[in-house]
């Protein structure tokens, strides 16, 4: 491998920390039957057509997905296995970010120039060394400190170090996107802004997932995830906020079982588009990610940093 390939490789690398050990395999058998989706909304009609249409664009995909949608200008909520625990992968990223802002908070100091690299190499790029950096800088202690304030009950760090196998669900992923796009005692304005700054920065070919078919007059602001694993496939996350054109609202889809990674982005896809078009119905002026016959980064297993 000469240098520059060496450096685009390490440029790119991204997903997540997990054993070394783990065994790469096909995916498993084919997901259960679909659980119905179930949506709420004060906008007359629009909780039974997000339910129509996510329901028509999961159908026949062989991936096991949860998801949630919440708008809050019209109050509407969607989900499916909302309560169903997902290896994070990389989404764990965003909560990282939260608990170094909402401890700094707590201490009344600013990020040092380093901690401003080290997040924005690990939201923009999925850099894996920069967050087992902050992972351990931080400590379980605090995680879970924070996962407490935020109310992110169910969601459990990844033992050992390895943080990309902590275990998250669609409604504490939810709770932790109401925290970054409204006001609240947890985390500050400021961090409220520079974690939407970051998500809004993330690189091109890794902005795939919940911003397909997102109309041209809403702010996208995007972390996803990505992992194989020799049981259950590829589990394939994305989680997004979106704002503008009179709407508010975010979604988390997590999904496994995937047979590859670009079976799991297409699944996330076909029900961002639906979503998108039922909120903000406009002509889409988003490109819509085409998954090719390789990831399009680079997967590393990074034993435990100390």
């Amino acid at each position: 491998m000469n240098s520059r390939t060496s450096r685009r490789t390490a440029a790119l690398a991204a997903a997540l920390l997990i054993p070394a050990v783990t065994a790469v395999a096909a995916a498993g058998p084919a997901a259960a039957a679909t659980p119905a989706v179930s949506c709420t909304s004060a906008k007359a009609g629009l909780a039974a057509k997000l339910q129509k249409d996510i329901t028509g664009a999961l159908a026949g995909r062989r991936s096991t997905v949860a998801l949630g949608l919440y708008d809050r200008s019209t109050n509407t909520t969607c989900t499916l296995r909302a309560t169903s625990a997902y290896d994070s992968a990389s989404t764990v990223k965003v909560t990282v970010l939260a608990t170094l802002l909402w401890d700094a908070k707590k201490h009344n100091r600013y990020l040092t120039s380093t901690e401003q690299s080290l997040t924005k190499a690990m939201i923009t790029r999925s850099d894996n060394n920069a967050t087992s950096t902050l992972w351990k800088q931080l400590g379980l202690t605090k995680i879970k400190g924070f996962l407490s304030a935020a109310g992110m009950t169910k969601t459990v760090p990844g033992a050992g170090g390895y943080w990309g196998l902590t275990q998250e669900n669609v409604t504490d992923e939810q709770k932790l996107l109401k925290l970054i796009t409204a006001k609240n005692s947890v985390l500050s304005d400021n961090s409220r802004a520079y974690i939407l700054k970051l998500m809004g920065q993330v690189v091109s070919d890794q902005r795939w997932g919940t911003p397909a078919g997102a109309p041209s007059t809403v702010s996208v602001h995007v972390k996803n995830g990505w992992l194989q694993r020799s049981t259950h496939g590829w589990r394939v996350h994305s989680l997004g906020t979106f704002n503008g054109a009179g709407h508010d609202y975010m979604m988390s889809v997590l999904t496994q079982d995937n047979s590859t990674m670009g079976y799991g982005v297409t699944t996330i896809q076909n029900v961002a588009k639906v979503i998108h078009k039922d909120l903000v119905p406009t002509t889409s002026a988003t490109a819509v990610y085409t998954p090719t016959s390789k990831p399009s980064e680079a997967f590393v297993a990074v034993p435990p940093q100390g």
